[in-house]
């Protein structure tokens, strides 16, 4: 399961820090991107992971993100997958 968070500059921190230190959160994969990459202010939370771990960071941070989804989300997941595919080739080239 995929989650899509959006944070204002002002909560990220905190943000940041409660979903690494939950003991059920911490354990999906977090992955924090400055929106300004993508037209928007604050930060993207990006968590993958089990329906459990997922539903329990949209807990944690219901006053402080707000959850992306539809076309904003899709084309978010598009960029990061191409950027993945270019780091997976970058140390193709490496080691290849």
């Amino acid at each position: 399961m995929d989650v899509l968070l959006l944070i204002e500059t002002k909560d990220y921190q905190k943000v940041s820090e409660m979903l690494k230190k939950d003991e059920v959160v911490s354990l999906a994969s977090l992955v924090f991107k400055d929106a300004k990459q993508f037209g928007k202010e604050g930060y993207y939370c990006w968590i993958s992971g089990l329906e459990q771990q997922c539903k329990k960071a949209l807990e944690l941070t219901k006053e402080l993100a707000k959850e992306i989804t539809g076309k904003e989300k899709e084309e978010f997941m598009k960029k990061m997958r191409e950027e993945e595919e270019r780091a997976v080739e970058g140390f193709g080239a490496i080691f290849g």
